[in-house]
């Protein structure tokens, strides 16, 4: 016979596994005083008979219900605690209800019901652990309200009765402790994530410098020193060999997955080659992820414009500015430029390359993109492209 595989937990589940051990701890050791309440209460009774049956019933309630909530490598045992500590709010309701049934007025007014207040704290705690802060409030208010409506106690009573601020307090404590668990998990994950993923990088890099940048670079040299059609192939090596470097230098600073935003310089100088130079500041520029893959996007669309029309032996230059307020990036050449009215000619063709990839990508973000030429007070020759995108940008 084939044994079940046991499934691992979620992070969330694992992270606060220790706070459920420690819980069911609290609650047999609640249980023990609950005994002791009962051998002390039971003589004043009216039916003692009965209150030793509920004890009974609550002492094997506190060991199921202690062992299930401890296990952790448990199929589903998200669901399998939230079932758990659905019935202890059951089981301590019933009990706090048959409070009645084996004492009268006199005693459940004035003292504790069957299951103290101290043992129903652990519905409390498993609800606030399971579900958060606000779960465990609403949890202890709830248990709170039963107490006091059990004993009748809604006056005046209720405030020099100690039930609602403990219950609630439990609730809201142990609610941020596990929330605070469930965050120290994900940021330990998240660690490990980026430091097995530097280690991989530091591989590859070390893989690929001893290899493919070696052989790059070995063409490339061959290449300009024989001329002719090899001077081709001597310029796709140099290139591929720029993309690579940029590649392994820069994937430190890829962003975290998870993380509200990016840093945009990566996803620029990525585009250098032998015949575009990209600079960018020192510190991150950090925009939202679409804002940032779009602004990305048009400026790739820029360079291949540059590629495509403005000479076989055009320069790109790229420059990515942070003002604080807005990003502003520049894509200019040094080509043949682009002739004045062009673009209004090209979109009227029904050719929206530049209308669309990139003016309507920058506007979509609410910046601007400006094509600055000769005759518009432009710098030289070629053409130069100006994005400003506000930090504002609507992500």
């Amino acid at each position: 016979m084939m044994a079940t595989p046991r499934t691992e937990p979620s992070s969330a589940d694992a992270a606060t596994t220790p706070l459920w051990r420690a819980a069911q701890a609290l609650r047999l050791v609640t249980m023990v005083y609950a005994v002791g309440q009962q051998i002390s209460s039971a003589p004043h009774y009216l039916n003692p008979r009965l209150s030793w049956v509920l004890i009974a019933l609550m002492a094997v309630w506190a060991g199921c219900s202690a062992v299930l909530l401890s296990q952790w490598r448990f199929p589903d045992v998200g669901r399998l605690r939230a079932w758990v500590v659905f019935g202890d709010h059951l089981v301590v309701v019933g009990l706090m209800a048959s409070t009645r049934l084996v004492s009268n007025y006199e005693w459940y007014h004035w003292h504790q019901t069957v299951p103290t207040t101290l043992w129903a704290t652990n519905a409390v705690i498993g609800a606030a652990i399971l579900r958060g802060p606000v779960t465990g409030v609403i949890s202890g208010a709830f248990i709170a309200s039963v107490s006091l409506t059990v004993r009748e106690q809604w006056g005046q009573d209720v405030w020099t009765d100690a039930t609602v601020p403990v219950l609630v307090s439990v609730g809201l404590a142990l609610g941020l402790a596990a929330n605070t668990a469930r965050r120290s998990q994900q940021q330990l994950e998240q660690a490990v994530r980026l430091t097995a993923a530097a280690q991989e990088r530091e591989r590859l890099a070390r893989e690929v410098h001893d290899g493919v940048l070696q052989v790059l670079s070995y063409i490339k040299r061959r290449g300009d020193e024989i001329g002719g059609p090899t001077g081709e192939l001597a310029r796709r090596a140099a290139e591929q060999e720029v993309a690579l470097r940029v590649l392994i230098s820069e994937q430190a600073d890829r962003h975290v997955t998870g993380a509200p935003e990016e840093d945009l310089r990566p996803l620029l100088t990525a585009q250098a080659r032998p015949s575009v130079s990209v600079s960018t500041p020192g510190d991150p520029v950090a925009l939202g992820h679409r804002v940032v893959r779009e602004i990305a996007a048009a400026v790739a669309t820029a360079l291949s414009n540059v590629e495509l029309h403005a000479g076989k032996s055009a320069k790109a230059y790229v420059l990515l500015e942070d003002t604080g307020d807005e990003v502003v990036i520049s894509v200019r050449d040094d080509g043949v430029g682009i002739p004045e009215g062009r673009l209004a000619e090209a979109e009227a063709e029904g050719r929206m390359g530049v209308s669309r990839s990139i003016v309507g990508r920058i506007e979509a973000l609410g910046g601007t993109a400006n094509l600055l030429t000769e005759s518009e007070g432009g710098i030289g020759d070629g053409a130069e492209w100006e994005f400003r995108v506000p930090r504002t940008a609507r992500a």
